[in-house]
């Protein structure tokens, strides 16, 4: 995804007030060290956020295909890091996703790219996992969506209180996942510790 025409318009002004910044907090921007920090910073952000600048709904139905499968697919262990939104300190971990089709799929490579794109902005991980289950439900129409989030906050660990081994859970589900037996078994099998490949 890293090419080279990433990045988005307003680079440069955001280099200027990224120096701004770094002059604020009492360093010298024009030290040989900082010179190109600003620009560093302002493509990193770019690329940080760039899911503001996709589309997750057409990812999905660029690769859906009918089919009679009418049985619980997972994707587990989707590895992803986004920015707080609170601090602009990231946040990282698994998600774990599920859904039950309804006579269409998609690509499997597809529901990682839809975790990517919502986590490619700013965030809170209740939001992330709200808007990964009503993407993959309004757009592929499934029986049932279940999405599940394991992460580590920066902003615990490095500041506040400063918690290092903390982990926040959070969990979104409707249509056939509202069972509870359901639930149970797409749970089951994402704690599975022998299914290693």
């Amino acid at each position: 995804m890293n090419s080279g025409n990433e990045y988005r318009e307003g680079l440069d002004e955001l280099a200027e007030h990224y120096k701004k910044v770094i002059e604020l907090l009492g360093e010298d921007p024009d030290r040989e060290g900082l010179q190109k920090t600003p620009m560093r910073v302002a493509k990193a952000m770019q690329v940080l956020t760039r899911g503001y600048s996709m589309d997750p709904h057409r990812v999905l139905l660029d690769a859906l295909f009918e089919e009679k499968y009418s049985q619980m697919v997972i994707v587990k262990d989707i590895d992803f890091f986004s920015l707080c939104e609170h601090h602009m300190l990231p946040f990282y971990g698994k998600v774990h996703v599920a859904y039950i089709p309804n006579g269409h799929i998609t690509g499997l490579s597809k529901i990682a790219r839809v975790v990517d794109i919502f986590s490619h902005r700013l965030q809170v991980q209740e939001r992330l996992t709200l808007q990964i289950k009503e993407c993959i439900q309004e757009t592929l129409k499934p029986l049932g969506v279940m999405v599940v989030i394991e992460a580590k906050h920066m902003c615990m660990q490095m500041r506040g209180v400063e918690k290092q081994n903390s982990i926040t859970t959070t969990s979104e589900f409707c249509g056939a996942f509202n069972q509870a037996k359901t639930r149970e078994e797409f749970m089951n099998l994402i704690n599975r510790g022998d299914n290693k490949l």
